[in-house]
């Protein structure tokens, strides 16, 4: 609001206004312009995280057989950003499969895994340590750790190194020294001779349903059978691995009505028992 000035004042000013015959006009009063708008921060978009991509790991386990205990595989689908460090935390953890086991004490951690030497380095906490298994499990569960990494990283000829907190292992479980990076050794003498890789265990599908895997046998002969969950034989047959007496691929399909069956693929047995018992693995399945 504008302040009131007195009358006496007003009236005097008025006379000098009047008596002045030059001078310089009155200057306007100023007016302050606009006070500028503050300018907007514009706030970054993060950029949207990528979500894993799944991965399907190979993982070895240990498995009873005539010819004493021997590594098994199966397929394991992971989010991890590393298959190698995804592949050895199932091995330890243990297998879908109920005919597969693991030594290893589950409360083993993977600490770091290192593809960058010579050697691939597998770190894992000082559980690691605890197996109750004898020298045959001790040696096996070595191997089981070498081809599950190298399966994993896709590099079959590279040898693992196992270092515990950090150091290396040494002396495990009583039975065996690991102080220098290990190679695989030839799978006709750790692996299990028969192998099905798909479908996996616990497997729900539809009808055909594919199997495929891999086999070590004599003349390439892979024998197969279906059974119903009472065990009885729902149908047989046999295929051809595309090459015989070494690990060689095989691929059948099954025709299956809606039900519950267990799929078994076996050695084929020319010495009609006299070589032990023939090396099976099986997979159970639900058809759709």
């Amino acid at each position: 609001m504008a302040h009131r000035r007195p009358v006496v004042l007003a009236v005097v000013l008025t006379a000098l206004v009047a008596g002045c015959t030059s001078g310089d006009p009155q200057a306007p009063p100023s007016t302050a312009g606009p006070s500028p708008s503050p300018s907007a921060t514009t706030t970054p978009t993060p950029s949207p995280t990528a979500s894993p991509v799944p991965q399907v790991v190979p993982v070895y386990y240990l498995v009873d057989t005539r010819a004493g205990i021997r590594l098994a595989r199966e397929t394991a689908t992971t989010t991890g950003t590393d298959p190698v460090r995804a592949a050895v935390e199932r091995m330890i953890a243990g297998a879908e499969d109920p005919d597969y086991t693991t030594a290893w004490d589950p409360g083993t951690r993977v600490l770091g895994v290192d593809r960058t030497g010579a050697a691939i380095v597998v770190d894992l906490s000082a559980e690691a340590r605890t197996a109750t298994v004898g020298s045959e499990g001790a040696a096996t569960m070595v191997q089981q750790l070498v081809w599950t990494v190298t399966d994993a990283a896709d590099a079959d000829t590279t040898p693992v190194l196992l270092t515990v907190d950090g150091a290396p292992a040494g002396e495990l479980w009583g039975a065996v020294s690991w102080t220098e990076p290990v190679p695989r050794q030839d799978p006709l003498s750790v692996r299990q001779l028969v192998q099905i890789d798909q479908p996996t265990e616990g497997a729900a599908t539809g009808s055909p349903v594919t199997v495929a895997g891999e086999a070590a046998v004599f003349e390439a002969t892979l024998p197969w059978r279906v059974l119903d969950t009472a065990g009885a034989e729902v149908t047989s047959g046999f295929t051809t691995t595309s090459e015989g007496q070494v690990f060689a691929p095989f691929s059948f399909t099954l025709e299956l009505a809606p039900g519950t069956y267990t799929v078994e693929i076996s050695e084929d047995d020319p010495s009609d028992g006299e070589a032990g018992t023939p090396m099976t693995d099986t997979r159970t399945i639900t058809v759709s």
